[in-house]
């Protein structure tokens, strides 16, 4: 699904909001490989730092800081749901959802597109 994105002044993003949006997204799922909650730092850092000068990239980053932290989330209840066996299905399955999904977005903030992220809780506004 996709929201009508903010724009800049001129009318459209430039490329360098572009480029930011797009690494609020990419950049979150592999950041959780270097340090521990990763995943939600990385889009939080660029919330904040873009959150008054570019409209475009806080509403990629904030998508992307509300679907890091439903999937963490939901990866924390697939953990405990690793103990019935189960969720070892459901790890993978919200792996394969993050990876498509993160792509999606990316995709869609390169063409200067906003993405709405599905099973995503809108936790911060």
């Amino acid at each position: 699904m996709t929201i009508d994105p903010p724009l800049s002044e001129e009318g459209k993003p430039d490329s360098d909001e572009r480029n930011l949006a797009v690494l609020a997204h990419v950049a979150a799922p592999f950041a959780y490989i270097f340090f521990a909650l990763g995943q939600v730092l990385v889009p939080l850092g660029i919330w904040i730092w873009k959150k008054e000068a570019s409209p475009f990239v806080e509403a990629n980053a904030r998508e992307s800081l509300n679907f890091q932290i439903s999937m963490t989330i939901y990866m924390l209840v697939a953990a405990v749901l690793t103990y019935v066996l189960v969720g070892f299905l459901v790890i993978a399955a919200l792996a394969v959802v993050e990876l498509v999904c993160v792509v999606l977005a990316a995709v869609h903030a390169s063409r200067g597109e906003s993405y709405r992220y599905p099973f995503s809780l809108r936790l911060v506004t």
